[in-house]
């Protein structure tokens, strides 16, 4: 019900960069997921191990922060529109070239400098979305933007399960780039600035720093809670391929069909509980869905059948994307209101900083155990999601905050 009375009354200007929005997404989180497809072909053609290749995604997660600050405050100064088109060229065009990459440390520069042109998509997406729509929209639309990025894990998982026998791992990374040149061309054609934009108050807050400074409390209690998400995210996410593909050693298809369900179940998450969390509030929205994921862990991980193993990535993606699904409008409620280009993106890309050491320490505790990825992957689900649970318990919520004005730091 809440999901339906969010959809009325919207605007063309409101339908339009919400859906600009989310798209930018989904097309970023398609670049990056390809990656976790491929590890085994590119360990392969490079001669090493397939650890040694996920420091591409550890360098990617760990230079999102970089990205997140630098295109947040060009779009604080500049506008939020023209920067998300510049973002979206520059990610595609990153993800493009990995395709031509001739060895390892190739492999690793282009990862790294795709995960600057990533850091900056979410916070610039979701911040013009929260500004443009009415305040009884944001649980929906937060549910919905950050859907695209399981959107983009499933497009992803479609074009491995269904081109990769044809077009191999380099052209994977081909096939995002006219598609993203689309969305650039409606972004420009179709999607307004932000009516909260303000280049004179964005040149007077004093940078970064001072923003951090001046609300530390929120930007710590900010930077810890990303850091849970982001394991629960990467945790539950980034290794799975690797895990049907190498312990369970599944075909192409079969990892795709897993996938497919889970992101499935991941969309569908998103979409509830960030509706949900409109009327029974983020905190408490949270922290159920959080804890709820615990009981799903050991079905999740050690379930030995493909059917088995798809329900199980359906409900634990439910509950991974359902407890995201509430993250943009969280954070940009709690936002500065002068920063808001900057503040959320920089700190949820902080906690992807801290979590970038996810995808090797799971590869790693699964060889140092005999390749048995289900103990990674369920020792790093379960700590996530008590960290999300217990600091969402303590910490502030500034529920349908004008976003005009930031919420108050104290909160």
């Amino acid at each position: 019900m809440a999901a339906f009375e969010a959809l009325k009354g919207w605007t063309p200007r409101a339908r339009h960069t919400v859906m600009a929005s989310y798209l930018a997404w989904t097309m970023d989180a398609y670049d990056f997921f390809l990656l976790t497809f491929v590890f085994k072909d590119i360990a392969a053609q490079f001669g090493t191990s397939i650890t040694k290749v996920t420091v591409a995604v550890m360098l990617t997660l760990a230079c999102r922060p970089i990205g997140a600050f630098l295109f947040g405050r060009l779009a604080d100064r500049f506008g939020r529109r023209p920067i998300l088109m510049l973002d979206v060229a520059c990610y595609s065009l990153l993800s493009f070239l990995i395709a031509f990459t001739p060895n390892i440390l190739a492999f690793y520069v282009c990862c790294a400098a795709f995960g600057v042109a990533m850091g900056g998509v979410w916070g610039i997406a979701a911040s013009l979305s929260m500004e443009t729509i009415k305040p009884s929209a944001r649980g929906f639309v937060s549910g919905l933007l950050q859907s695209g990025y399981p959107s983009g894990f499933l497009i992803s998982s479609l074009v491995f399960g269904l081109l990769y026998t044809s077009i191999g791992w380099r052209g994977m990374f081909l096939v995002g780039v006219i598609p993203a040149a689309l969305l650039i061309l409606y972004i420009y054609l179709k999607v307004p600035e932000s009516p909260f934009h303000d280049p004179a108050r964005a040149r007077t807050h004093g940078g970064m720093l001072t923003v951090l400074r001046n609300h530390g409390k929120i930007a710590l209690y900010a930077i810890i809670l990303m850091t849970g998400y982001n394991f629960f995210s990467h945790g539950t996410q980034d290794l799975y391929a690797t895990f049907l593909r190498v312990q369970h050693n599944y075909n192409p298809a079969t990892v795709k069909n897993v996938l497919v369900i889970a992101n499935i179940g991941a969309i569908i998450g998103g979409l509830f509980f960030g509706s949900f969390s409109q009327s029974f509030g983020r905190r408490r929205t949270v922290i159920l869905v959080a804890l709820l994921a615990l009981p799903v862990i050991y079905f999740w991980a050690y379930a030995a059948t493909p059917v088995a193993l798809a329900l199980g990535a359906f409900l634990m993606q439910v509950c991974v994307q359902g407890a995201w699904g509430v993250v943009p409008a969280h954070l940009n409620e709690l936002s500065p209101a002068d920063a808001r280009g900057t503040f959320p993106g920089t700190c949820y890309q902080l906690g992807n900083l801290i979590a970038a050491v996810n995808l090797p320490l799971q590869s790693s505790i699964a060889e140092s155990h005999g390749g048995n990825y289900s103990i990674a992957l369920a020792i790093i689900a379960t700590c996530a999601a008590l960290l999300i649970a217990t600091m969402m318990y303590f910490g502030p919520e500034a529920h349908n905050v004008e976003m005009g004005r930031a919420a108050p730091a104290s909160e």
